[in-house]
């Protein structure tokens, strides 16, 4: 369970009542989980608990974090297999950084058709440009827009 401080801060949103600042805060920290899975390879469970309890410090979606760090993961290979297609190098050469951002953004792409795709993009830019390369955007950018392109072709 979270502590005191971060049970007021923790929100579960219906469809009908997402908040895109917690929405936006869900994402961020899931970011910081995966990227800590990637490098470290410890259990998801301890990892969400982790979070619960020592990092997250501003309101957030909690169902949506706890949507994400467990959903990419499970489709790993599913995500991975979507964006080799794309790109010009194995997926080990790819910054760690970026290969998450990736993850979660394809995994949106794909899982969460309710979440406009140039949300998924814009949302992914913006926590690469925080936590990434000073120019991984650009490949980040290229890359989703195509996965976008191919799976979400209603939208566009």
């Amino acid at each position: 369970m979270p502590n005191e401080k971060n049970r007021t801060t923790a929100t579960t949103n219906h469809p009908a009542a997402m908040d895109p600042v917690a929405r936006h805060n869900a994402r961020h920290y899931a970011l910081q989980a995966m990227y800590q899975w990637q490098l470290t390879g410890k259990p998801l469970k301890e990892i969400e608990t982790e979070f619960l309890h020592y990092h997250i410090s501003k309101k957030f979606d909690l169902d949506y974090f706890k949507e994400l760090i467990h959903g990419v993961p499970e489709h790993q290979e599913m995500l991975d297999q979507e964006m080799q297609g794309f790109i010009d190098r194995p997926l080990h050469e790819i910054d760690a950084i970026e290969l998450a951002v990736l993850r979660l953004a394809i995994y949106e792409l794909m899982k969460r058709p309710d979440v406009p795709y140039r949300v998924v993009i814009n949302e992914a830019l913006e926590l690469n440009k925080k936590f990434g390369s000073i120019e991984g955007h650009k490949f980040v950018n290229g890359i989703l827009d195509k996965v976008a392109k191919k799976n979400r072709t209603m939208e566009k």
